[in-house]
């Protein structure tokens, strides 16, 4: 991609949904009941806290313990839109002026993927999360 359009320009579409819960089996029970199949689950510290991805046709839901659930209207974390290029839409994010979340662009290893995103703050501040999911 390259660093001449605006945002807009790199990312394709909605990734996932990040919901932190309290009570992760009874969210994946709820989530199952709606028909969603969970897609991976992962250790993400050494104080048993976890991550879990559940997908039902094209939605994906990323569902975590450890920050807390708010429990009311607000409780979804942050909307992650898919990138190809994390880095670059990083640079077009903080050239065109957007509150910027972190001061580079972050690392995960899910899967056998390496995730790469960083988060903007929207007006209200709302996270809107650019994930890139690496494959190798």
């Amino acid at each position: 991609m390259a660093f001449n359009k605006s945002l807009a320009g790199y990312f394709d579409d909605l990734q996932h949904v990040g919901i932190p819960t309290d009570d992760l089996d009874k969210t994946v029970a709820f989530w199952e009941k709606l028909g969603f199949k969970m897609t991976g689950n992962f250790d993400t510290d050494d104080k048993g806290n976890q991550v879990v991805f559940m997908s039902y046709a094209h939605l994906t839901l990323e569902i975590w313990t450890g920050d807390g659930a708010v429990k009311k209207t607000g409780a979804i974390n942050h909307l992650s839109l898919n990138t190809s290029d994390a880095d670059a839409a990083y640079k077009a994010a903080k050239a065109a002026g957007f509150t910027m979340k972190e001061t580079e662009v972050q690392h995960l290893d899910f899967w056998d993927h390496v995730i790469k995103f960083f988060n903007i703050e929207g007006p209200n501040a709302e996270t809107i999360e650019f994930c890139q999911i690496v494959k190798g």
